[in-house]
């Protein structure tokens, strides 16, 4: 991040997280001491050499400061803002109601190695299965790290949104999936067994010939955003590409405060260096609604309603008079 924005992020973590100078280490140091870790993924040794301090300095105020992060949760996760009619957005104005993409990432963990088989990984990974959803702006609204690498994608969904203050999905919206979840209420998912990924549609290739390989295809450029947001997040945050060196909880909060100073960032920084770059090559409970009677999704069960209404809106996509070659818009 540049100065400004560190420059408010101190202040931030002042005013709501309660970050106080030190004795010795003022407020800006355990920031900066904080951040160079997460960035860099650097041990304690390293670290107190860099800054001149002693290992029990750096990790004593590693702490105060993640807990300081993480009291910000209710200001840095933004609220839903479903697609309307009046969205010009080409990857988005063809679902209304669509809050944003749902997906899970691998993030290495470090555990005992009695705990290692049950977060072993499809990939042979020790990592945990970590559950998230961005908005169309790539800010993370939800995310749910903690569930062993063994756990299928399904059985963190379902029990994301089965928690006091889990996954909120309003009735009448929802997120984009990929096929490892269920195509139900509050998640659409594409069509099996028709062509899906971008690159199947590349230049040279045939372009979409019916209604679900249209959906597909817009599905897929829409999606797309929580991939990016999970390639921008790994890339900033060096502790999240390799097992850190501490107890599984603290690595857990670790990689909620990587999200939340994601979100940040993104909303600080109108320019994403690490964005700019890819392109060129236990929760945190969301926010209370103010109105009590919004109904929410709280079960993840394939419905006859849904399927139908995943054709149906295939079928508008297809037989609209402005459809165009979507191959050009890529």
């Amino acid at each position: 991040m540049d100065r400004n924005a560190f420059g408010r992020l101190c202040i931030l973590l002042r005013d709501v997280g309660g970050l106080r100078n030190g004795r010795y280490v003022l407020l800006e140091e355990q920031v900066a001491i904080f951040l160079n870790i997460l960035a860099h993924h650097k041990k304690i040794r390293p670290a107190g050499f860099h800054f001149k301090r002693s290992g029990e300095t750096i990790s004593h105020y590693v702490h105060l400061v993640l807990k300081a992060v993480l009291r910000l949760h209710t200001i840095l996760l933004p609220q839903p803002d479903p697609v309307t009619n009046t969205c010009v957005d080409n990857r988005w104005k063809h679902f209304k109601g669509c809050i944003g993409a749902l997906d899970g990432t691998y993030i290495n963990v470090l555990v005992s190695n009695a705990d290692k088989p049950r977060y072993r990984s499809r990939k042979g990974q020790i990592a945990t299965n970590t559950l998230a959803a961005c908005d169309r702006n790539m800010r993370f609204m939800y995310f749910l790290p903690g569930w062993e690498g063994s756990a299928g994608d399904s059985r963190v969904l379902r029990d994301a949104i089965t928690r006091d203050r889990g996954l909120r999905v309003p009735k009448g919206n929802y997120y984009l999936c990929d096929n490892g979840y269920a195509n139900c209420e509050g998640f659409l998912t594409p069509f099996k067994n028709v062509r899906y990924h971008l690159k199947e549609w590349g230049v040279g290739n045939q372009r979409p010939q019916n209604a679900r390989e249209l959906f597909n295809l817009r599905h897929s450029k829409a999606r797309n955003i929580i991939e990016r947001a999970f390639a921008v997040l790994k890339m900033r945050w060096g502790i999240l590409r390799s097992a850190s060196f501490y107890p599984i909880k603290i690595q857990i909060r670790m990689i909620m405060a990587c999200f939340l100073l994601h979100n940040y960032i993104r909303g600080e920084m109108t320019n994403d260096p690490i964005e700019e770059q890819i392109a060129g090559d236990t929760q945190l409970g969301v926010v209370e609604d103010a109105d009590g009677e919004i109904e929410y999704v709280d079960q993840v069960e394939t419905s006859a309603a849904w399927t139908q209404m995943r054709e149906d809106l295939a079928n508008s996509m297809w037989n609209n008079p402005s459809n165009v070659d979507d191959n050009n818009r890529q």
